[in-house]
């Protein structure tokens, strides 16, 4: 009790002497203003780690050093951005990224530390403009992982529903599992920050960031980037500097006919827009290139890191309206148009970063192995290698690999006791450096083709007999089976989230079973992976989809990755083109994806870059760039973009853009000899059928508590659903019921009128003393008198004639001035 008695005081201590700390942090004390940096756990963590300088001393064969870096300072910072201190005693600082979007305004981005979570080792809270907020917390274990070989970072975004003024929807209105959209958006901070860090680190790291206060007109995820790099370069880890990252849309009005790169875009200039890119990177030492001085070009000493783009839904109508269409020479204008914000982005988190002296602590590192070590298994090892690495075959390749590294292992393994796992590292090291020479020298790839070659491509249709399409996709070992589903509208995927959008027409999934390389594993719901590469061909396909007035149907796309190696995601985009068309939707244009690498080193002193197409899973985890481009014949409708090495020139990315749509056609091309167009709808398939009717007839057609409605699904086996805007889908398994339902919905809701002598086959729904009532159509009932009922005869009792549920054939004899309806039957006529 009195260890947690002396936690709860702590803070309260902490807090009343923060103050004067931060008072005199202004004027000189570096050592008060690492403590007072919005990390209270850095200023404990220098005597906290001390005994990790002792256990380095044990792990010298790895030369794991610990060292104290701060990478603020040496992160080139633009004049104009300076910290400010807004609260002296509670030691809050601010510091400001303007963006100016010229005619479309000027938006600001602010971090703010000092305030709120104080215990976390970095907390930044952001804002965009005024009313998105956000908080962005890191933290980091205080001993290392024992016994692992990656970095154990995990990034998570908290979605809260008061963010939005709502309470959640869910059965306990309390906030749940992270939804699509908060995991995309930890992919999206992952990927650019993962990086920075300095290799080796093994002390677990997790970054929080908590969506506190969104204006619906805004998105948070490019802002979270943002406020998740400030939060780690206060946190004291050894990182490279911080990370900006900007969404950029192309807008298109009367304005601005040819279109303007707009950043941090409203919801309302994204409906504006063509084409939407989302691009994270840092600043860099600039490479000088060529003699004399020259004015320095805003955002030229930004490395590109990270890129997801998409065309927008309504990209195929403006383009058709003269808007400019997304092609490779666009899209790589966008990348450029984002460095200058990026840089202003980052000079502001640096600018914090200095103002509050954010310096690197010591964390013990663990690099994969040590000089010695890679050395011997080279020499062990470096010839066998070559002749495996030539192995086309992916699993004969891999099995090789592992009895190689096996005996690596056992014939080292008695020189350096205890460092297996460096002799592992260091034999996939000297593969890695193999396979890459090869490629910059050579121009040689482990399969034996040339740097823009494609795989054998294969394709079949119609592959599962129930489903209302499918296909299979092959390139190479890589092979996709893509499953179409249709369904009426009212089965779109409802979204609970802090954004404007609450469904979703199109809904594309994808899975990646542990069988599709040859592994076991878990099986059950996606992983991050599986949800961010289903978004990123649902993002390619979208552009495409045929509006819900062209196509009424409801559309679930299944992406089955059965085997990898190299890019399922792109081939995904391709077994879903396929797919769809064999279930016949019209899509605007077929859609194909490639995936591009990069391998980048010096050859004869000079820097050399050779991009590689459609790469092999190997290539990818060897290369220094993953980039995946889908598209049209005419333009790019998504792309992804990761690096691995501090930026990539401009012409290089541009000739790697147009090297992939070369591909693209070809693949294309294929894909048009399968299957062409829209075939005709699977017979398993709803037919559905849309009919309009006026507003005020809807609650007519509903019916007292459904009534009516439910009577014509009844009648007809037809499903029915009614839009607030009078549209009606009809729904049903084959023509003759969807007709027949039409038909009773128009009759109330688009009445003809009933005339004498009209004749119907009713049905009878009440007896009484006096007669039969006959329904003629839904909500229309008329009356055969007891006296029509006979004929000739005398009726005693209406129950001796007819029964209730009995099928007549009556005409309308005659229509009083109240609209009621006397009828008389066919026969007795």
């Amino acid at each position: 009790m009195t260890s947690q008695n002396e936690n709860d005081t702590q803070p309260k201590k902490a807090s009343t002497k923060k103050a004067p700390a931060k008072k005199t942090a202004a004027k000189k004390a570096p050592a008060k203003k690492t403590a007072a940096a919005g990390a209270t756990g850095a200023a404990k963590a220098p005597a906290k780690k001390a005994p990790a300088k002792k256990t380095q001393a044990k792990k010298a064969p790895a030369k794991a050093a610990p060292e104290k870096k701060a990478p603020a300072a040496k992160t080139p910072v633009a004049p104009t951005h300076k910290a400010e201190l807004i609260d002296a005693e509670s030691g809050i600082w601010e510091s400001t990224a303007t963006i100016d979007n010229g005619d479309f305004g000027t938006r600001t981005v602010s971090f703010e530390t000092g305030l709120l979570a104080r215990q976390a080792d970095g907390a930044v809270t952001a804002y965009l403009d005024d009313d998105t907020m956000m908080l962005s917390t890191t933290t980091a274990s205080k001993k290392p992982k024992e016994n692992l070989d990656f970095f154990p970072l995990t990034v998570d975004v908290e979605e809260r529903m008061y963010a939005a003024g709502r309470i959640p929807g869910s059965f306990f209105r309390r906030e749940g599992r992270p939804g699509t959209e908060a995991i995309l958006a930890c992919r999206l901070i992952d990927r650019p920050l993962r990086p920075t860090f300095a290799k080796g680190i093994r002390n677990e790291v997790q970054v929080v960031v908590t969506v506190m206060s969104m204006d619906p007109d805004d998105m948070y995820d490019v802002v979270a980037i943002n406020a998740a790099s400030a939060s780690t370069q206060l946190s004291g880890l050894p990182v490279s500097g911080p990370v900006g990252g900007v969404r950029m849309a192309l807008v298109v009005d009367e304005d601005h006919a040819e279109g303007q790169w707009v950043a941090f875009p409203t919801r309302q200039q994204q409906e504006q827009a063509v084409f939407e890119l989302v691009v994270a990177g840092r600043v860099v030492e600039p490479v000088r290139r060529g003699r004399g001085r020259r004015k320095p070009v805003p955002g030229e000493n930004v490395a590109i890191m990270m890129v997801e783009a998409g065309a927008t839904d309504t990209v195929v109508q403006r383009v058709a309206e003269g808007a400019p269409a997304p092609t490779e020479a666009v899209v790589a204008q966008g990348i450029d148009a984002a460095r200058p914000f990026i840089a202003e982005l980052c000079g502001a988190q640096a600018a914090l970063a200095t103002a509050v002296d954010a310096q690197a602590r010591a964390f013990e590192l663990f690099p994969p192995f040590g000089e010695d070590v890679f050395a011997a298994v080279e020499s062990e090892s470096a010839d066998k290698l070559s002749g495996i690495m030539s192995i086309a075959d992916k699993a004969e390749r891999d099995e090789a690999l592992s009895e190689d590294m096996a005996a690596t292992v056992e014939a080292l393994e008695a020189q350096f006791e205890g460092r297996t796992t460096e002799i592992r590292n260091a034999h996939n090291e000297v593969t890695r450096q193999l396979v890459r020479t090869r490629i910059l020298t050579d121009g040689f790839r482990i399969d034996g083709r040339d740097a823009t070659a494609i795989r054998d491509l294969g394709v079949m249709i119609d592959l599962v007999p129930r489903a209302h399409g499918s296909a299979l996709f092959e390139r190479g070992e890589t092979q996709i089976l893509g499953v179409t589903t249709l369904d009426m509208l009212k089965m779109e995927q409802s979204i609970d989230s802090l954004g404007p959008v609450d469904s979703k027409r199109y809904i594309h999934h994808y899975n990646f079973p542990p069988y599709s390389t040859g592994e076991t594993g878990r099986v059950g719901s996606p992983k991050r992976r599986e949800i961010g590469h289903g978004a990123l061909a649902e993002r390619a396909l979208l552009p495409v989809i045929p509006s819900r007035e062209e196509f009424p149907y409801a559309i679930r796309q299944v992406s089955e990755a059965l085997s990898s190696n190299g890019s399922t995601s792109m081939g995904s985009v391709c077994a879903s083109t396929l797919s769809l068309y064999n279930a016949g939707v019209p899509l605007k244009a077929p859609v194909a994806g490639i995936a591009m690498g990069l391998v980048t080193g010096e050859v004869d002193g000079k820097e050399s870059y050779v991009t590689l197409t459609d790469i092999l899973g190997a290539e990818d985890a060897f290369g220094d760039m993953d980039f995946k481009v889908a598209g049209t014949a005419d333009y790019v409708t998504a792309l992804q973009l990761d690096t691995k090495v501090d930026g990539i020139p401009s012409d290089v990315l541009v000739a790697a853009l147009a090297q992939a749509r070369s591909a693209r056609l070809e693949i294309l091309s294929t894909m048009g000899e399968a299957v062409a167009g829209p075939e005709e709808m699977s017979e398993f398939a709803p037919r559905i059928t849309t009919v309009s009717v006026p507003q005020n007839k809807i609650g007519e057609l509903i019916g007292p508590k459904g009534k009516t409605i439910n009577q014509i699904t009844e009648e007809t086996g037809a499903n029915i659903s009614i839009e607030d805007d009078g549209t009606v889908f009809i729904s049903a398994s084959d023509g003759k019921a969807a007709d027949a339902a039409v038909d009773k919905v128009n009759s109330i809701a688009n009445p003809q009128l009933p005339k004498v002598g009209d004749r119907y086959l009713g049905t009878v729904v009440k007896t009484t003393a006096f007669g039969a009532f006959v329904s003629l159509l839904p909500g229309k009932d008329g009356l055969i008198h007891i006296s029509n009922l006979g004929g000739d005869r005398r009726v005693e009792k209406v129950e001796d004639e007819v029964s209730v549920g009995q099928a007549l054939e009556v005409e309308i004899a005659d229509i009083d001035n109240r609209g009621k309806i006397s009828l008389v039957l066919v026969d007795a006529n």
